[in-house]
């Protein structure tokens, strides 16, 4: 028994790593964007006055996540005059992307909503793209914090880096709502304009701090992508101009996607693409409909806030810091079985609760489950990815599978009313759906776990 607490204690001891300090500011630094873009824009617009639809169509801007790895590769090559010799090349591209943020929350400081609309909504998609463009290079420090070989000190990362992009995200709101509370108290009419001044100093501490995050010296990085390139000229047969040009941008696209099939093998890449697709469906299919189910079932918002959010959010950060060590000590892999078989157990809560009608105990124990389940899966996912991507394109392969999951989760989970239109309404049977959605991703990981090149340890 003391050798095991020992153990567990040994376990926890990863996090007081100093590069896990850093992780958490590099999550911070992730989340808060979504303060702005989402909380902040949200309720400002609403109380100047516009439409439910304007507000839900402004949330279309969230739709460039999805899509960032597009121009993950120029994150990867493309070296930022100035910054990138005086900050390294990672830090180098997160304060380009603080300094337009930070000029965008300036714009939106002058901005009159009701006349502006159109000018507010681009600044809007500027902060959105700019986040997403930061989210590449900040999950590509973070990787490139902890060694190759590090297992247990990459699912520590992973999962500081989660607890740093909600603490940065609910802290930013509870800075934004007071500051926007605290100017209207004082009678400043344009009390949100004043508040994005507020978060703009935020921004300014925050590339403060980024100043302490330590950018490996990566001196493979850029010989291994000439040596791509030299292979891709060799593959075209001559030497001038167009044929390096066409050899740059088909190795700055091309190389990551090469480098991952060349890395895994073809069957088993294909294998990690399946299981990166189809992980967290059946969680989203269930998450973008339990607000509706809530409501249909009984509950008040104020029991939905208490439970599903106030309770959420404290049981995600200790569960997401447990979670972690369960994959120090489990391995990646394994932590991944466990997470997906929790999924699919906590969906059956939902379905238990469906069929016996309102009950405010089941309910807590469902929600409190689903995020103790979210928390784990988050974790050993992006620990799980983290530890896939080869440090030449660490930015390209890691957006590229990330948003693989995202699509996955986007796409098919967007049917899930339909779904349960077309089950005429029974939750039960649709709770149970979403448990089987788990299995065909866990089948995928057993196929393949064996033949894995990532330290599940």
């Amino acid at each position: 028994m003391i050798e095991k607490k020992q153990t567990w204690i040994s376990s926890l001891l990863v996090y007081k790593d100093i590069r896990m300090l850093r992780i958490l500011l590099l999550g911070a630094i992730s989340g808060f964007p979504w303060v702005l873009i989402a909380s902040s824009l949200s309720l400002w617009l609403k109380e100047e006055g516009l439409s439910r639809s304007t507000i839900g169509w402004a949330g279309l801007i969230f739709g460039v996540y999805a899509f960032n790895y597009l121009w993950a590769p120029i994150i990867d090559r493309i070296q930022i005059p100035f910054l990138t010799k005086k900050l390294g090349h990672r830090r180098g591209w997160i304060v380009l992307m603080q300094i337009i943020i930070l000029f965008s929350l300036v714009i939106w400081s002058v901005i009159n909503p009701t006349q502006n609309l159109a000018l507010l909504i681009t600044v809007g998609l500027v902060i959105a793209i700019a986040s997403a463009t930061q989210d590449i290079t900040v999950d590509a420090l973070r990787i490139e914090q902890i060694n190759a070989n590090e297992g247990k000190s990459m699912a520590a990362g992973a999962a500081m880096a989660v607890v740093g992009w909600w603490t940065g995200y609910k802290l930013g709101g509870v800075i934004a709502l007071f500051s926007a509370e605290y100017f209207e108290n004082m009678g400043i009419v344009d009390y949100w304009q004043a508040t994005f001044l507020i978060l703009g100093v935020v921004i300014i501490l925050m590339n403060i701090g980024l100043m302490f995050v330590h950018e490996p010296i990566q001196t493979d990085r850029e010989a291994n992508q000439r040596e791509t390139d030299q292979m891709i000229k060799g593959k075209l047969g001559s030497n001038n101009i167009i044929t390096n040009f066409i050899a740059y941008i088909t190795g700055t696209i091309g190389g990551p996607i090469i480098s991952f099939f060349k890395k895994n093998g073809f069957n088993i890449a294909v294998g990690i693409l399946g299981f990166v697709f189809l992980f967290k469906i059946g969680e989203a299919f269930l998450g973008r409909m339990s607000i509706v189910f809530y409501k249909e079932i009984g509950f008040s918002k104020g029991q939905i806030a208490i439970y599903s959010k106030t309770l959420g959010w404290i049981t995600t950060v200790v569960f997401t810091l447990l979670g972690g060590i369960f994959a120090m000590r489990s391995g990646t892999v394994k932590t991944m079985f466990v997470a997906g078989a929790f999924m699919a157990a906590t969906n059956l809560l939902f379905a238990a609760l469906a069929w016996t009608g309102k009950s405010e105990w089941l309910f807590a124990v469902a929600v409190i489950a689903d995020d103790i389940s979210a928390a784990f899966a988050t974790v050993a996912f992006v620990a799980f990815i983290s530890l896939l991507v080869d440090r030449t394109y660490t930015a390209t392969q890691y957006a590229l599978l990330a948003s693989i999951g995202t699509a996955g989760r986007t796409t098919l989970a967007s049917s899930s009313g339909a779904l349960v239109d077309w089950l005429n309404g029974d939750w039960g049977t649709f709770f149970i759906l979403t448990t089987i959605m788990v299995i065909p991703s866990l089948i995928c990981l057993w196929i393949i776990k064996d033949k894995l090149k990532v330290g599940t340890k």
